[in-house]
């Protein structure tokens, strides 16, 4: 059974920058699986892909080399277990706040004893190169748990949470701390409060010897995350690269840019 180098990278201290899959489209994810990447996330939270469509872009992914990943819509047992007998070879959960919730997308991610993941499928075998007897034997070591911090409650309980037996890595979207801290009156956060909030998970995170990251809009951002001690790095996704680089080209040409494109 294949190893899972992101997860061996990640343990060892290493930093690892990959990006987001938002289209779920099958020839968009070959491609962008052979560009250098270590891993790609399909992002099943905010986009709308089904399951056989997220099936066939992991093992497109996992066939070039590279380390397919799933957001899911929440740390449910029942969704988690979709995207990794559809061949994932790891999660992303969002709006980790509570051990409890922490605990619940553990669990699911690890066959028992250790968890309570159910045995069946085939895919997600044949995505590691294993036979199913080996996939359900060394699927507990080589399957990746990461966490989204994304609230002043989940940074609250952040230690806690990042100590738990089973958690990888710890990813935050910045966005959606942003509006998580804003205030009763819906007043966002200044930057200085949101660096400092990231700041606050980064020391955590050392702290306890997890591996924290985050998202990221350039490569600028990449080497100073790394250099803070980020590890697990989003930079952009494949519609961020896609339209920066037709903005470009008709920001060159002097022709009329949509404005609400500038948002993505």
């Amino acid at each position: 059974m294949k190893k899972n180098p992101v997860k061996a990278a990640l343990a060892a201290g290493q930093p690892q920058v990959g990006t987001w899959l938002s289209f779920g489209d099958l020839f968009a994810s070959r491609i962008m699986a052979r560009i250098g990447f270590p891993w790609l996330t399909l992002d099943m939270e905010h986009s709308p892909i089904d399951w056989a469509q997220a099936s066939a872009v992991f093992g497109a992914i996992a066939d070039a080399g590279c380390v397919p990943l799933a957001r899911v819509p929440r740390g449910d047992h029942d969704l988690i277990k979709r995207v990794l007998d559809g061949g994932a070879h790891g999660i992303v959960v969002p709006m980790v706040n509570t051990v409890e919730e922490a605990k619940i997308a553990i669990a699911a991610t690890k066959y028992p004893p250790v968890g309570n993941r159910s045995v069946g499928g085939g895919l997600h075998s044949m995505n590691f190169d294993a036979t199913p007897g080996d996939y359900f034997k060394y699927a507990n070591d080589e399957v990746l748990c990461i966490l989204q911090t994304e609230s002043p409650e989940g940074v609250e309980n952040a230690e806690e949470i990042y100590s738990l037996p089973g958690v990888d890595a710890i990813f935050v979207g910045p966005n959606d701390l942003a509006f998580n801290m804003r205030s009763a009156d819906g007043t966002d956060p200044t930057p200085e409060e949101h660096e400092a909030m990231l700041q606050r998970i980064l020391a955590i995170g050392k702290k306890v010897g997890t591996p924290v990251g985050l998202h990221v809009l350039s490569t600028d951002d990449v080497k100073r995350r790394i250099e803070e001690g980020w590890q697990f790095i989003a930079l952009a996704s494949e519609l961020k690269f896609m339209t920066t680089e037709a903005q470009r080209c008709v920001s060159e040409l002097g022709l009329k840019q949509a404005e609400d494109l500038a948002r993505y």
